[in-house]
């Protein structure tokens, strides 16, 4: 079969084998993680989910940050996080990525009932839709033509901080609102 995006995306849509025989595939796409083996305050993951079209989030990156340790004073800076997440759009455009800790992630859908979560840094593609303005201090960014970067605060966002947790839970609302975020 000749490399045609728009012929491999139809069959992929379809749940179709890509090779023409064969079973239908009925669960296409690509699940890989990565762990940075660090202890539990410490420890860094990378979850991506690429290539699926009928999953309630078919196609998401998920950066879980660690909350102590070397590597959080490191990578938890606003600076950091921002260039990691754009390099991730760029990379597998994604639906939506979000960087928080475990703690804040499961605050934020502690039964994992919506499509999305509401990160320190939270990311979503065009397809999903346009975010609408939020409250002061979150900042919306574009990330070239693919979608739009929301930072909840310019600093360290943390569950212990109740002004944080109250602001995440609102910007929620709101993408909820405008259809970004969905109900499983």
């Amino acid at each position: 079969m000749p490399p045609d995006v728009s012929v491999l995306t139809d069959l992929f849509r379809r749940g179709v084998n890509r090779e023409g025989r064969g079973p239908v595939i009925e669960e296409l796409g690509l699940r890989v993680g990565f762990l940075n083996g660090g202890a539990a305050s410490d420890d860094a993951r990378l979850s991506i989910k690429c290539g699926a079209f009928d999953a309630p989030s078919p196609n998401n990156c998920l950066l879980s940050l660690p909350f102590d340790g070397p590597t959080a004073e490191r990578v938890l800076t606003p600076y950091v996080l921002e260039a990691v997440m754009r390099g991730m759009v760029v990379a597998w455009a994604p639906d939506w990525i979000a960087a928080m800790s475990r703690d804040h992630r499961d605050l934020d859908d502690p039964d994992n009932r919506t499509n999305a979560w509401v990160g320190w840094l939270t990311y979503f593609s065009k397809q999903r839709g346009t975010v609408p303005p939020l409250p002061a201090p979150v900042r919306i960014e574009p990330v070239e033509d693919k979608g739009t970067l929301i930072v909840l605060t310019p600093e360290r966002f943390t569950v212990a901080n109740p002004e944080h947790v109250a602001l995440a839970n609102r910007v929620r609302e709101l993408l909820t609102r405008a259809g970004l975020i969905k109900t499983r």
